[in-house]
């Protein structure tokens, strides 16, 4: 038997099982998931890890009611005890008339993900291999002049294998593999160390950057952070460099989710059909993308997914629905519908991907005169009802549009609807990431430093 006819044999029983204990409806899933990580230091391995093994999770609905359970075990009495566990806590739950499969009409046709090439049929990588992989990379990071030592580097492989299955006849299965390096360096000794970091990812291992070219990324620009200092106070352009700009993105990501809009959590919950980013910026959800680890063909409710803009021209499409938040709202699902064995479905994302600007990111350093480069960030206080925004940041000080010395140990802020309203946008888009943002240029933020 295939891992895949196991899993949907497991959902298959799980559903009998909702339906003897008393079920109006009911969907399963069922987890087959390997994981291997190896860490090393100075040249020994200092951790490896593997992780396996098959998680089954249900839920059942009730006259308006929910429950989820899950399991590690999945033997013939467990299943048995989940169903009717799920089902008497479902009987104690307040009742929610937007709960619900979907109907017959709404599910997708298409189950066929193969032609995502989102699973790596290669061998897997050894143990052995691994160690050698992250070995390379920090052998590749301590040979840059400036670095002290190297704080770890990270070699990683997962497969993961997933059935779904619902008593309005859904039934379909999804496999993603991925492979990941990463490596963190420091400079100097005492209050006058700095770290800083490179890393990658990706579905296929031949679709990964060189083991040393990570290394040699996660150094450079670790030394680059020689010397920093707190920066003046006072209110600045900021310059969201694009490791860090998908974060600033992500938080307009947020308030658009349905969940948060249909609790009256979001700053932007009155904002549909408005304008949230300047004129030109398209923010697109791609969910068909090959060989990206976040792709789909169906949701988690086995709706058809489609390409979605969630902003257009700068102003707001729509919202981020699942089933039970779309009827909440009196809205159709936008098939964006994720879960865990755990827990119920709830709204989310796959692949985004926000309009380019015509500048370059030296261009708009030389532009914004006196500012702050933002290179990576920590902490946050988001108000979620009304965008007020502060986070620690460091990064690189400019004076006279040239980058003059490294900062750290500073605070940003804003508020978020504004600081979106006066974005530039740098023409320095990366493959290979779940959200390709360019660097992000914002006007007039409070820089606390000094």
């Amino acid at each position: 038997m295939s891992e895949f006819a196991r899993l949907q044999s497991l959902t298959e029983q799980l559903l009998s099982a909702a339906r003897q204990a008393g079920a109006d409806q009911a969907d399963a899933v069922a987890v087959s998931a390997a994981a291997v990580s190896v860490d090393v230091r100075a040249g020994k391995l200092e951790h490896a890890e593997r992780a396996e093994g098959v998680e089954i999770g249900l839920r059942v609905l009730l006259g308006g009611r929910q429950a989820c359970v899950s399991a590690s075990d999945h033997s013939a009495r467990t299943i048995q005890e989940i169903a009717a566990r799920a089902v008497a806590m479902a009987r104690e739950t307040p009742i929610d008339d937007n709960l619900g499969l979907a109907e017959i009409d709404q599910l997708t046709r298409d189950t066929d993900s193969s032609r995502l090439d989102l699973y790596d049929h290669g061998a897997d990588p050894t143990p052995e291999a691994l160690q050698d992989a992250a070995l390379r990379a920090e052998a590749a990071a301590l040979a840059v002049d400036g670095v002290s030592k190297i704080e770890s580097a990270s070699a990683s492989h997962s497969r993961r294998q997933m059935w779904i299955s619902a008593t309005n006849g859904f039934s379909a299965g999804l496999g993603r593999s991925g492979h990941g390096l990463s490596t963190i360096a420091i400079t100097g000794e005492g209050t006058g160390m700095e770290r800083d970091w490179a890393g990658e990812s990706r579905v296929h291992l031949s679709d990964m950057p060189e083991p040393e070219e990570i290394g040699r990324l996660a150094a450079e620009r670790t030394v680059d952070r020689r010397g920093a200092k707190k920066p003046p106070t006072g209110a600045f352009p900021i310059l969201y460099d694009e490791r860090v700009a998908s974060g600033l993105i992500g938080h307009l990501v947020s308030a658009v989710n349905g969940a948060a809009v249909a609790r009256g959590a979001s700053w932007l919950r009155d904002a549909l059909g408005e304008q949230v980013l300047p004129a030109g910026f398209d923010l697109i959800e791609l969910p068909h993308l090959a060989r990206m680890g976040g792709s789909r063909i169906f949701d988690a409710e086995g709706l058809p997914t489609a390409d979605r803009a969630l902003v257009r021209d700068g102003v707001l499409q729509g919202w981020t629905l699942d089933l039970a938040t779309a009827r909440k709202l009196g809205m159709e699902s936008t098939a964006s519908a994720m879960r865990g064995a755990g827990s119920p479905p709830s709204p989310g994302v796959t692949n985004l991907a926000l309009t380019p600007g015509t500048s370059t990111r030296d261009e708009l350093i030389r532009d914004m005169g006196r500012g702050l480069i933002v290179t990576s960030m920590l902490g946050a206080s988001i108000n979620s009802t009304t965008g007020d925004y502060s986070r620690g940041a460091s990064g690189f000080w400019v004076e006279n549009g040239q980058i003059t010395h490294a900062v750290n140990e500073c605070t940003i802020a804003g508020n978020l609807r504004d600081m979106l309203m006066h974005v530039t946008a740098a023409n320095d888009l990366r493959d290979w990431r779940a959200m390709r943002v360019p660097s992000l240029l914002v006007e007039g933020m409070t820089l606390a430093g000094e």
